[in-house]
Parts: structure tokens; sequence; C-alpha cells
């Protein structure tokens, strides 16, 4: 995403006893003095940082080569004192000292972005907290490709960029790691307060998305039944629960019933043919989940009819526009522009598009056409602030689907899809336009 453009370029303005032209910077405004401040804090938090491991190390420094346990008594000491005088927990206090080891001794350029507010103190402990889970030999391919996802993307989408991003890295070992965790599958019982408690379910993501997402859907139909009262959160916990004891839907309203679990799985074609293929390409990714082994993906594509399957090589029968023929986009288009997006195309939002609805940016009252072009999915509440605020949303002609968010006060934001749409080009198309093609 773009960072916004706070103000048009700077004024010249005469002096008041009539000199030469002098420069006069221009008046913030209360979204810079916000801004302002929020870089303070960024510059702030890494100079905290570097205090405390200056701290600790002063403080380790006396007992070092005394063994194991001096060090972690001091290390229990340093966490006690740094917690009573920060008036902070002792675990927020740990937090602390292990993200300032990890910056300033591991991943100091991240350390210089925080120092230099191009990421905020949120980025910085995501990235600390991921990439401390990778293996020290893969870092090196990770580290200054996070550090630029930081730069350049809002909290949420950093947090699931680097997730895919250190899916990536790992996607070799992606089939050997998920074989030994579906041994760990199982089902919990936490008891909680007044008769209630959790139901705890752990099992591959693939199964548990396709459980959520039929009992979402079978919710929301029964929400809009008159005389209905309990939350969706009610509904699809009496859902899920009626499903397990009962094991029928014969109960429930018949639009309810007969709704099945729905994945989208995205494959690059040539993987499910060619194991060299898949070694050398992206690896598979279910929407809202991430990669998953290939061997998972190729079962999901197999013909299962509950499973969504879009392969990532162009295909000439995409349904690309019905223009101004229907408002509602037919089956076939509103899943390429939900594929395309992955996500609500809002700035920094996270929600699946498959729990979006599909906005037209030129409305279709102001003669805007269905088409993949002028169509992207947005949530409930930024489809609202779109057609209801003085937010102006477009989506840039041949970016292949990203939207330009500009706000009330003129910053200009830039939401990019998950993934592009190729564009075809005839035989006779010139190089200049041949290179513009996305593929």
């Amino acid at each position: 995403m773009s960072h916004p453009t706070s103000h048009p370029d700077p004024e010249w303005a005469g002096c008041a006893d009539g000199g030469e032209d002098e420069f006069v910077p221009p008046v913030p405004d209360a979204v810079d003095l916000v801004l302002e401040s929020a870089t303070m804090l960024a510059v702030f938090a890494a100079e905290r940082l570097r205090r405390i491991e200056a701290m600790r190390r002063e403080e380790l420094a006396p007992i070092l080569g005394r063994g194991s346990g001096a060090v972690e008594m001091a290390e229990r000491s340093i966490r006690l004192e740094l917690s009573a005088g920060m008036r902070v927990t002792e675990y927020a206090a740990g937090r602390l000292l292990l993200q300032a080891d990890a910056l300033v001794n591991r991943y100091p350029r991240a350390l210089d972005a925080l120092s230099g507010a191009r990421i905020t103190e949120k980025h910085a402990e995501i990235f600390v907290d991921l990439v401390d889970q990778v293996t020290p030999e893969l870092r090196a391919d990770i580290v200054d490709r996070a550090i630029a996802l930081a730069e350049a993307e809002p909290v949420g989408t950093f947090r699931r960029g680097l997730r895919d991003l250190i899916a990536r890295v790992e996607s070799t070992t992606l089939e050997e790691r998920h074989a030994a965790a579906v041994g760990g599958r199982r089902v919990v019982v936490e008891s909680g307060a007044d008769a209630m408690g959790l139901l705890l379910l752990h099992g591959p993501q693939v199964e548990l998305h396709a459980i959520f997402g039929r009992a979402t859907a079978m919710a929301k139909v029964i929400k809009a039944t008159p005389g209905e009262t309990r939350t969706l959160d009610q509904i699809r916990a009496d859902i899920v629960a009626d499903l397990l004891i009962d094991g029928t839907t014969e109960h429930l309203p018949a639009a309810a019933s007969g709704i099945r679990a729905s994945v989208v799985v995205t494959v690059p074609v040539l993987s499910l043919l060619d194991d060299d293929a898949a070694v050398a390409g992206d690896p598979p990714v279910v929407e809202g989940i991430g990669p998953i082994p290939l061997s998972r993906a190729r079962e999901l594509s197999g013909g299962d009819g509950k499973w969504m399957r879009v392969l990532t090589h162009p295909e000439t029968a995409m349904v690309l526009s019905v223009g101004r023929d229907r408002y509602s986009p037919p089956a076939a288009l509103q899943k390429l522009v939900k594929w395309r997006a992955d996500r609500c195309m809002g700035p920094g939002c996270g929600m699946p598009a498959s729990r979006c609805e599909v906005d037209h940016q030129i409305r279709w009252a102001d003669q805007g056409e269905t088409a993949l072009e002028n169509n992207a999915p947005l949530c409930k509440g930024h489809h609202l602030v779109k057609d209801n605020t003085d937010w102006v949303v477009t989506q840039l002609p041949g970016s292949g689907g990203a939207l330009e968010w500009i706000s009330p006060t003129g910053r200009r934001y830039v939401v990019q899809p998950e993934r592009k749409v190729p564009v075809f080009h005839s035989a006779g198309a010139s190089a200049d336009d041949a290179s513009s093609a996305p593929f």
C-alpha cells in the first residue's frame, strides 16, 4: 500500500517587507498532527529498546561465565526491576527484553526502520515474533524482504504477508512438517465459569475453515428468518452443537440444510502434474489460510464439488464482464473478483473475500458496469464507508484490480489485490503492449 500524500506542492509567498519571496511551509492539519505523534512514538520505542538491551548487558556483565543458573537468576532480576520501574507486568517486561535482544543483536536493520518511523512498534513486534521462529539458516532469505514488506503495508496486511513469505521459504519442508503435525489432531473440552466451557478442535486448517464457513453460511440464513432474536455467534454455536449431537440438518430451514462447506484452493496448474515444477513454483494456497502441502492440494483438486479449484494458468473461459445487462455479477465473475482480491480491498482489512460483498466502484446508478474492471470485494463496514462518506474509491485502470482510496483530507492509499488476472493479447500485439501484461 502506498503512503498517503498529505499536502500539495509547497507554496511561496512574498515577505511582509516586500523583499524576495520566501518559502512558506504548509500548515499541518489535524491528521498531520496525529501522524507526527505516531512518528515520535516509533522513534521513542526504538530508543527504549536500545536502552533496555544496554541495561540487560550492563546487569549481566558481572556474572558472565558463572554458569547458566547464575545468568538465569540475573535475567529474572532484570525482568523484575524492569516491570517494577515501568509499572508493567513481568510478562510484558519479558516481552520487551526479548524484542530488544532480537532487534539490537539480530535484526538491526529492522530497528533502524523503527528509529526512522518507517515501521511502527507493532510491526517490529510481529517481525520478531514470526522471524524468530524461522530456522537460522533460512532467515537470510526473509529478513530484507520482511522489512520491505513492513515499510510498505499496514499491520494486518504485513502480518499475513510475512506469514505467507515465511511459508513460501519453508515450503520445501512443509510436506514433512504437516505430516508430523497432523498426528497431533485432537478434541479438548475446557471448563469455564457459569456452567459454560470451550470445545476445542485442533486439526488441519482446511477442514477447520470449511467447518466454520459452513456454520456461518447456515447461521446467516437462519438469522434472516422472521422472529429470530439470537446473534450470529449464538446461532453458529447452536448449529455446530446440533450437527455434532444429532448428526443431521433435518430440523433446520430448507435453505440452511442444503448448505455445504466451501473452500477456495489455488494451485499452480503445473504443480498438479509435475513434481519438479511444484518445487520451482509457488506453493498451493487456501483462501484465509495460506500455503498447504502439495499432496493436500492435489487431493482437494481431485474433483470433490465442495472445493472451488482455481488453476493459476491462463484460461480463456473466464467471465470478465456482463456490461450493463445485469447488476448482480454472475457466479463465475463473482468467484473471479473474490479470487483475485483474496481479501476485502479496504486499506489494511483482513476479511476473507468469500465473506465480502462485490462492490461496483462506479455505481450502477452512475452507469457503472458489472465487470472485473469495476468490481471488487468489500466487507460490510468498508462498503458502508465507501457509499456513505466522502471517501472516493476508484479501481485504477490497467492495474490488475488495485483500488485507490482517497480520504476526506485528500490522502491517497492504494490497495493491491493478492493476485493478478492474466491479460491476453492478440498475435499482432506490439512488443510494448505485450510487456505490459501481468504474465
